[in-house]
């Protein structure tokens, strides 16, 4: 039995894994399009003769960008959470086995900040996507 709830949380942690991918490959993804995207809508937005409809896009594209980096953090967040209780359990499931010195427990720590340097840089294509078309339309 204990082989199988071994076997069951490693299977959540690879999934765990999978889901964090999904959503730091996605959020960068979408930031680095959307910031071609409202540079090229505010360039024009901002020629002499600018369309209304550009203005529009810029600001549904900023929405957007905010709403999918809000997703993102919220899921990387989430994500951090769930692998912190999977390992702990794992934690206690080799202390009772009398096997626990062959996982380091600082590895939670380092868990934790490798989630907030993904969160950064999600934040930070987030922002530049918003500033550098914002900066192109009105300076």
């Amino acid at each position: 039995m204990l082989q199988q709830v071994h076997e069951h949380i490693t299977s959540e942690l690879r999934q765990n894994t999978r889901t964090d991918t999904i959503f730091v490959v996605t959020a960068i993804a979408f930031n680095l399009i959307v910031l071609a995207i409202n540079s090229s809508v505010a360039s024009e937005a901002s020629s002499y003769d600018p369309e209304a409809s550009s203005d529009v896009i810029l600001v549904v594209f900023i929405i957007m960008g905010l709403l999918i980096n809000t997703i993102a953090v919220a899921g990387l967040n989430y994500g951090k959470n769930n692998r912190i209780k999977l390992i702990r359990g794992l934690l206690e499931m080799y202390k009772d086995n009398d096997v626990a010195k062959y996982y380091d427990e600082s590895l939670l720590s380092a868990y934790g900040n490798r989630y907030l340097l993904f969160i950064g840089v999600i934040i930070s294509l987030g922002l530049t996507g918003i500033i550098v078309p914002l900066v192109i339309r009105f300076v």
